[in-house]
């Protein structure tokens, strides 16, 4: 079985165990039949029956296979070990022996490999295919997350899932006991190993990567329907990916190498900072990469006292560099010369740069995830560098509807599921399925939107056409456009004047009851804001009238004409035309029509429609302290990220310390007159566009909040401001 005779041992060997594992025989031809003729006067000899071995099933393709290279140093490694076996650690994935003991398939407890396994096999039929693998559907990765549900690619994440994780970084540091840039003997590298595939496509959930505390990163990648699972995109047997199925969307898609330049409409950020958003991600990933090593050299420099260098084919693959030339020289890359001078920061640092540089398709895995990780520890080693390497222009996370990261779309992680009554706005999934069906059920937590999320063609990439769209006050509208139908199906908020009313019904304007609770409109309500009184997103109160639809210009009446439907940022360059000074987003602040009077009354007529907005908003947040200070006798502050916002200002300093902005010690001294003034302020704070999308409209719904609350508490600002 050893050396370059195994292959064909092997192919014969596995002919047998197949046919004992399915239970069939080799087919064998009829034995030739020979008749004498007359003449003849002795009998022919007796011919040897020829038996036709049976072809094993893509015989060819795997052994055209990594999987199947006897000759490989995963396999060979071991050849002049004493005694020459594969250790227990390894045995798993370098032998078909071990992971066969692994599965338990040899007699063997299933889920860990006992015993060393004997040098000489490769990974072959029965390794993949028996009575074991048949039902595996789960995976437990390096981390001791087990991942579950899977199908024939839980065989591959066995292996393709590396050997550490964020905790063994983690745990190791607090071991050595030692402060993040102290230097100690007890710190080694740890190695994630090759092809962790698994560990960077399924993200946070695996915890591959080394996971900096305070921040949030990327979950699974999720591609589209039928190109999802390591079989879908890799032949299970020549483990090439098949291009021609990447080429139904990716039309310039021809080779395994033009996969490096594939960017999607979902990357639209310039993540390496190097002013190229067109690279493909792969590139982006490179970049990254690059501005890393620099900052793990300077920092080697700087703070640990000992350069270092890296070999990507020498382990432990971090050396002393002697001659502080940067490179990796023959004589400076060898075990003997491990690098050995780590701090808690450099170890994390250098552990994620192995973990970008292990998976060479890393780029299309989980390449946020990866990019996520390299700007964190360029990040964190900036803390200690006295020239930090420029981010400035880099970017780590994605614009909104492709931030995965995002509390929007992580925030049910724990839970495992997305309730109906966010699903269809907060996952994947979940709008196609109300577009389609008109319900909302509970969903799998997304790693942000698809292309498959809007557009239900992905070839044409047509978009679902929406005709009308239903607000949370029972109004519908058509906008007339069904791209911002499509968009209003989620940007219209959760709640409106008719719920705030259903929830006070009769109640005195300034009792205290415990039968109210405040009433959240919700993150991004534009289309509410932009369709005023129409919708009825905010309070509206009555005997007062309001504007309706905010009518812009003929050519910027949709909200596709205004932002860019993947990269959400308003096209700032087209407001420009008609408002002078205009440029960049920045900008739109500044804009304010000559005949817009002094609304908020500071005497500034030159200031943009948002700084009115803004005067008016402060104002009416005093006023609502000082009604629950004064009238109500239980003082309120409010935090604007954290749920559910309003909270007991404990120590009667006016703000929400993070002590007090917790679930526990949210606000419950409601009455019927602060929670409408509450719930228009915080429809004004979560609309931050409110001031274009219709600025009249919010000014009207705060002034008269103002003016409510005036009826019970001094509000002097009111004096000097005007109803639009």
């Amino acid at each position: 079985m050893r050396g370059t005779g195994w292959s064909k041992w092997s192919a014969l060997a596995v002919v047998g165990l197949l046919f004992v594992g399915i239970g069939c025989a080799p087919r064998a031809t009829p034995t030739p039949t020979v008749t004498a003729t007359p003449a003849e006067a002795t009998p022919v000899a007796t011919v040897i029956p020829e038996v036709r071995v049976r072809e094993i099933p893509f015989e060819q393709e795997w052994l055209s296979s990594a999987h199947a290279d006897a000759k490989a140093e995963a396999f060979r490694h071991w050849d002049q070990e004493s005694p020459p076996e594969i250790p227990v650690q390894c045995a798993k994935c370098h032998s078909a022996y071990g992971f066969l003991d692994f599965l338990g398939v040899d007699g063997s407890p299933a889920g860990v490999v006992d015993k060393p396994a004997a040098i000489g096999s490769v990974i072959d039929c029965t390794t993949c295919h028996n009575s074991a693998t048949r039902t595996m559907d789960r995976v437990t990765m390096p981390s001791g997350v087990e991942i579950t549900g899977l199908g024939p690619e839980a065989r591959c994440m066995q292996c393709h899932q590396g050997r550490a994780s964020s905790q063994d970084v983690e745990k190791a540091i607090q071991d050595a006991g030692v402060e993040a840039d102290q230097v100690s003997e007890k710190l080694s590298f740890i190695n994630i190993h090759y092809y962790a595939a698994a560990a960077i496509k399924y993200g946070t959930v695996a915890k591959g990567g080394y996971q900096y505390a305070g921040r949030s990163y990327e979950a699974r990648f999720d591609h589209v329907k039928g190109v999802s699972t390591c079989t879908d995109c890799h032949d299970s047997h020549t483990l090439q990916v098949k291009v021609e199925l990447c080429s139904t969307c990716h039309k310039e898609v021809r080779s395994e190498e033009d996969l490096r330049r594939i960017r999607m409409e979902a990357s639209l950020v310039d993540y390496d900072g190097d002013g190229n958003i067109r690279e493909g991600l792969a590139d982006e990933i490179a970049g990254l990469q690059e501005l890393l090593y620099q900052a793990i050299q300077a920092y080697a420099r700087e703070v640990a006292r000992k350069p270092i260098i890296y070999d990507a084919h020498t382990y432990p693959y971090f050396f002393v560099d002697l001659n502080g030339n940067g490179a990796a020289d023959p004589d400076e890359a060898k075990p003997g010369n491990k690098y050995n001078a780590w701090t808690p920061r450099l170890l994390r640092a250098a552990y994620n740069y192995q973990v970008s540089q292990k998976d060479p398709g890393a780029f299309a895995h989980g390449a946020k995830y990866v990019i996520q990780l390299l700007y964190d520890s360029i990040d964190d080693l900036n803390q200690a560098l006295a020239t930090p390497i420029d981010l400035s222009r880099a970017h780590r996370d994605d614009v909104g509807h492709f931030a995965g990261a995002s509390e929007s779309f992580r925030h049910w992680d724990r839970e495992g599921q997305v309730p109906p009554a966010c699903s269809r706005c907060h996952t994947a999934e979940g709008l196609p399925l109300y577009l389609r069906d008109g319900v909302s059920i509970s969903q799998p937590p997304a790693n942000g939107f698809l292309c498959s999320t809007c557009h239900n063609s992905l070839t044409e990439f047509t978009r679902y056409e929406v005709k009308r769209v239903t607000f949370p006050s029972g109004a519908v509208i058509d906008s007339g456009d069904p791209n911002t139908n499509l968009c209003m199906t989620c940007h219209q908020g959760r709640e409106s004047k008719v719920s705030v009313d259903r929830l006070i019904g009769k109640l005195p304007p300034d009792q205290v009851s415990d039968q109210l609770r405040f009433l959240n409109v919700h993150y991004f309500a534009a289309g509410a804001t932009r369709f005023g009184t129409q919708a009825k997103g905010a309070y509206e109160y009555d005997g007062k009238t309001y504007v309706g639809l905010f009518e812009h210009h003929a050519q910027f009446r949709g909200c596709t004409d205004c932002h860019d439907a993947h990269e959400l940022e308003v096209r700032a360059e087209f407001c420009g035309k008609c408002h002078e000074g205009v440029r960049t987003p920045q900008d739109l602040l500044n804009i304010r029509l000559p005949e817009t009077p002094d609304y908020d009354g500071d005497g500034n007529t030159t200031e943009g429609l948002a700084g009115e907005i803004e005067t008016m908003r402060e104002a009416l947040y005093q006023a609502i302290q000082a009604y629950a200070r004064d009238r109500i006798g239980t003082p309120i502050a409010y935090h604007p990220h954290a749920y559910p916002y309003f909270f007991t200002d404990t120590n009667g300093n006016g703000v929400a310390d993070p002590e007090e902005a917790n679930p526990q010690n949210s606000y419950k001294a409601w009455t019927p007159r602060l929670l409408r003034a509450a719930y228009n302020y915080q429809f004004a704070t979560k609309d931050p566009g409110g001031y274009v999308h219709n600025g009249e409209y919010i000014a009207q719904i705060l002034y008269d909040s103002l003016e409510d609350l005036s009826r019970a508490v001094p509000v002097p600002a009111l004096k000097k401001m005007i109803r639009p």
